[in-house]
């Protein structure tokens, strides 16, 4: 009986045992993978600041079509200047100046500017290429500010790294003009719209502060684990 009792004993502390192991493996594999996953961010983190940076000084050329029921609209010049300032890695705020023709025939073109604010998304911003997308609200005029509209844009594009710091892109906008007319070029029974295409360089500035710190953040989170 005595024997018995012990075998018993025994039993159950390997039970015990075998269990408390089972829970420290599971324990320990969940924080790895919390390890590994805290880790991809942060490595995405600084390829961003590899390959681009913070702050975005872009400038770029195309063309300006005026859109709507104009048989005779032709495509004409288009050229921007801006600045843009990465919240994160994937999200940016930017304002940017934009000077553009709209001809309505040969015979009929009119010179505008606008003022852009937009947000813009890049989808593998840790990556050499990626698309982004963007849209926001703009202060359009034309020159001299005889006539000025507020309008919406919003616009797609790609972009690939050329070399550190350094992006070539290629994007389009669509822009809604909150007003009947456009100098006079747009009738109040057509669509206040129009589409500028165009190829730009963005150069990225600053982000080394940022670096530090997902590099401080990278050796705790090792030395963390190593704990454990």
């Amino acid at each position: 009986m005595i024997i018995l009792n012990k075998i018993r004993f025994i039993i159950i502390i390997l039970a015990f045992l075998s269990v408390y192991s089972t829970k420290a493996q599971v324990e320990n594999e969940n924080v790895q993978q919390d390890t590994l996953q805290s880790n991809d961010v942060l490595f995405k983190e600084l390829d961003f600041l590899e390959f681009r940076g913070t702050h975005v000084v872009d400038a770029a050329f195309g063309t300006s079509l005026l859109l709507g029921d104009y048989p005779e609209s032709k495509p004409n010049i288009f050229f921007r200047i801006g600045y843009k300032y990465h919240i994160n890695r994937n999200l940016n705020i930017n304002l940017s100046f934009n000077k553009y023709n709209l001809s309505v025939s040969e015979t009929l073109e009119q010179g505008y500017m606008s003022f852009d604010l937009n947000l813009e998304y890049m989808v593998i911003p840790h990556k050499a290429f990626t698309p982004f997308l963007f849209g926001g609200y703009g202060y359009n005029a034309s020159n001299y500010f005889e006539e000025s509209q507020t309008k919406l844009q919003f616009g797609l594009g790609l972009e690939y790294m050329v070399m550190e710091g350094v992006g070539l892109k290629l994007f389009g906008d669509y822009n809604y003009v909150l007003s009947n007319e456009l100098e006079g070029l747009i009738s109040p029974a057509n669509d206040e719209s129009f589409l500028r295409i165009g190829l730009g360089v963005n150069l990225y500035l600053g982000g080394n502060k940022r670096k530090e710190q997902i590099l401080n953040q990278i050796d705790t989170v090792i030395n963390s684990n190593l704990i454990h």
